[in-house]
């Protein structure tokens, strides 16, 4: 437990040793041990099953629920997002090499989703877990509420972007990898915006999942 307080702060930087080590005895940069992904899928289930218990009346509606968020949430759309960024990293975002000895590194697909997964566990905490615990109040109208709601997903997701560009700054090969913080000026851009026309997040969402009108 110790280790979560830096594995909060440093994110992407804390496998940086274990991207090293991997890559000198098994010439590949992703990991090849499912573990992590295994963790995330439980934790996220966990989390989601304690909404479930909280406001919804419904086994079966539950099972629904908690299927729907580990997919769309965390295993469908990493595996978008990580085909995007092996896509664009492989085609515009790697050093020439003027060397033709030089061996052509690539970044594997498997790498991509790594980089999802270690970015998606501190917004896990973020907009699972202390949402979760902040619900009775970020669910309340309001304009507090909504502005708090607003706050915590900007947090959230612009940490996740800030750790998928670390994942992908430690590479040696690549270059302009500040092109992967670029969506955070969008999310802060269009937090106000969302601030200004009363959307609260949270109640969208609560109410997407468990049909209340909150």
């Amino acid at each position: 437990m110790e280790k979560l307080p830096r594995l909060l702060l440093e994110g992407g930087l804390g496998w940086n040793y274990h991207l090293t080590v991997v890559l000198k005895t098994k010439n590949q940069w992703a990991r090849d041990d499912p573990a992590f992904i295994v963790i995330c899928s439980l934790l996220l289930v966990v989390a989601t099953v304690a909404y479930c218990v909280t406001y919804d009346h419904s086994s079966s509606h539950a099972v629904v629920v908690v299927v729907s968020v580990l997919l769309t949430h965390f295993l469908i759309t990493g595996a978008v997002i990580a085909t995007c960024c092996w896509f664009l990293t492989n085609s515009y975002l790697r050093e020439e090499t003027p060397n033709s000895h030089v061996v052509e590194q690539r970044v594997e697909w498997l790498y991509t989703f790594d980089v999802h997964c270690n970015s998606f566990f501190p917004m896990f905490v973020l907009l699972y877990v202390v949402h979760y615990f902040l619900s009775p109040l970020l669910i309340a109208h309001g304009f507090i509420p909504l502005l708090l709601s607003n706050l915590l997903f900007m947090v959230g997701a612009s940490y996740y972007h800030y750790l998928n560009f670390l994942g992908y700054d430690v590479l040696p090969f690549l270059e302009r990898t500040t092109f992967f913080l670029y969506p955070i000026g969008v999310v802060i851009v269009l937090s106000p915006i969302l601030i200004l026309s009363g959307f609260n997040p949270s109640r969208y969402f609560m109410n997407m999942y468990f049909s209340q009108r909150l």
